[in-house]
């Protein structure tokens, strides 16, 4: 295999890690009929009070515009990528700095990801924490059933 097409594998692999990264970020939010898993558990298993429903309504909202922008600005990642790579066909600056661009931003929307998370849990009372805290480690091991 010639240097440069093992380039040009590396950088295709980092892309398919940045949207394997991406889908896995969504896997954590997203449940199979377009709702939210984490929205689900919040609101049908956890008993929550009035309180707790309009503060974790308001976390999820901001979280939704926050994520917008952010699996555009992976998009837009992508795209680079995909353009680096037609333009330089082999592992060369173009392509190593829109790597670097790319996993920032899956950085960013996982880190985004995550503190969402946190900050709904410190909403929760201790005994309903357990029980997102068990969820949360389900989903993140568990290997989604296609």
């Amino acid at each position: 295999m010639t240097q440069s097409l093992r380039y040009v594998l590396v950088a295709v692999l980092a892309a398919a890690i940045a949207l394997a990264a991406s889908h896995f970020s969504r896997g954590l939010m997203m449940r199979h009929h377009g709702g939210s898993e984490l929205h689900q558990l919040m609101h049908d298993h956890l008993d929550l009070t009035t309180a707790q429903r309009t503060q974790i309504d308001r976390l999820e909202a901001g979280f939704a515009q926050r994520r917008t922008a952010l699996d555009a600005r992976l998009r837009q990642a992508n795209a680079d990528l995909a353009a680096a790579m037609e333009s330089e066909h082999q592992y060369g600056p173009k392509v190593a700095s829109a790597v670097d661009l790319s996993h920032m931003a899956m950085g960013d929307l996982q880190k985004e990801t995550l503190a969402h998370v946190f900050a709904m849990r410190a909403v929760l009372a201790p005994e309903q924490a357990t029980i997102f805290d068990r969820e949360i480690a389900r989903a993140l091991t568990t290997p989604e059933a296609r």
